[in-house]
């Protein structure tokens, strides 16, 4: 069987939403988020195994939520680390070594839809590493900060939009191919803002797949906001 393995760190604090207890355990729809991506995660019939990974003190909790969800598949909890990274990593650790494919997707989009998870699996597999990602809409100048205010920036360049986009998640690649990028990325002491740049610094080409607005990360209470607007949305007969 071709298994693949979902990975959802779930460690965070989440300081900029402003709440009493991390962002990914902010009920929606009157679940915790976290379980409620974990359940849209699990919409793509790909996906064999999960692996979430939060902080020691939430292990036993977020594991009872995870046994009431009914995957129908095998799902894990484990200790999680400070950072994302090492989050991640950590999960990585416990992947069983015949995976074939590894995603990561964060606990905090709760909209990811079946298709796209799918259509990023099927990409890994023939090329190694993909992601979803959107076009950038705004126009995005280069900065530097040095000998200004904090509130001040000098632009030094201005970089066409049709070269950029907005990374998102899922990212899927292959199980050897993370593996490694993350050991190489921990002997440098780097820490990547995601999945992707670990593996962009072995030199292996990462390819964007065309995500939606739709797959919000929900960092801060205007996007919790925006979430509640999906969820009616979608129960409006069609």
């Amino acid at each position: 069987m071709n298994r693949v393995t979902a990975i959802i760190p779930a460690a965070g604090l989440g300081t900029r939403m402003g709440a009493d207890q991390p962002k990914q355990f902010i009920e929606i729809d009157g679940v915790p988020l976290v379980i409620f991506t974990l359940r849209r995660l699990a919409a793509c019939s790909a996906i064999t195994d999960f692996i979430l990974s939060t902080r020691a003190e939430e292990i036993v909790s977020l594991q009872d939520k995870v046994a009431k969800a009914s995957l129908g598949r095998p799902a894990r909890v484990i200790h999680g680390g400070d950072t994302r990274q090492q989050s991640v990593a950590n999960a990585i650790a416990q992947v069983d070594p015949a995976t074939e494919i590894v995603l990561v997707h964060d606990a905090v989009r709760p909209f990811i839809t079946a298709e796209q998870t799918a259509r990023v699996i099927a990409e890994a597999r023939l090329r190694g590493a993909a992601i979803l990602a959107i076009p950038a809409i705004d126009t995005v100048k280069e900065v530097k900060r040095a000998s200004l205010p904090e509130d001040v920036a000098l632009i030094t360049a201005t970089i066409p939009r049709e070269r950029i986009v907005m990374a998102q998640t899922p990212q899927a690649f292959s199980f050897p191919l993370l593996r490694d990028a993350f050991r190489k990325a921990q002997e440098d002491g780097v820490t990547g803002s995601d999945e992707a740049v670990l593996v962009e610094r072995l030199g292996h080409e990462v390819f964007a797949v065309l995500g939606s607005e739709r797959n919000l990360k929900i960092t801060r209470p205007s996007d919790l906001e925006l979430a509640h607007f999906y969820l009616e949305q979608e129960r409006v007969p069609k």
